[in-house]
């Protein structure tokens, strides 16, 4: 099994050495990263392994350097959105953490459907870059301990490795204590 993830592993490097071909990112994704200036590395990966658990179990990455973003709707009238960015080894907590962050009490997983619609991102390359100018930005305070983290490049075939702190130039971003160990 070890033997197995370090093939795949080195796979994976030798795929992604020298890669940094902005044209595989979702071009919305691609124009909020050039207009923040963001220092980040372009990550190739199968569409069919996109989805977290499934990336790093293929590519040998440690959960805790992946994270999911997640859009959470606020049943509110009309009804509103934020952004989640957490580690894979966590959950975000909606029904407690998230909730009193916001100060609403009936809130929910945004759909698939309302995602891709909000977004232009499928699940499963989701990112917190290029999302709507006006969607608050929650960052887990548990990314910002890692030195590099890898999130979604706003499609199913490709990723963004960075430092978390560059997460801190985009607009309405907040880093907050919104998730709980798995």
């Amino acid at each position: 099994m070890v033997a197995r993830r370090m093939r795949f592993l080195e796979t994976f490097r030798a795929t992604n050495e020298g890669m940094n071909d902005p044209s595989i990112l979702d071009p919305n994704v691609r124009a909020a990263l050039e207009t923040l200036n963001i220092d980040y590395e372009i990550l190739e990966c199968e569409p069919h392994l996109a989805d977290t658990a499934e990336f790093c179990a293929h590519y040998g990455i440690a959960a805790e350097d992946a994270c999911n973003a997640i859009l959470v709707a606020l049943k509110t009238n009309p009804r509103t959105y934020i952004a989640c960015l957490v580690r894979a080894d966590t959950r975000l907590d909606v029904n407690h953490r998230v909730s009193e962050l916001v100060g609403v009490k009936r809130l929910s997983f945004a759909s698939a459907e309302e995602t891709a619609q909000l977004t232009g991102q499928l699940i499963g390359g989701v990112t917190i870059f290029g999302l709507p100018a006006e969607l608050p930005i929650y960052v887990d305070a548990h990314v910002m301990e890692r030195e590099r983290i890898i999130v979604g490049g706003g499609n199913r075939s490709s990723k963004l490795r960075l430092d978390p702190r560059e997460l801190l130039k985009l607009a309405k971003v907040q880093v907050a204590d919104v998730a709980i160990q798995r």
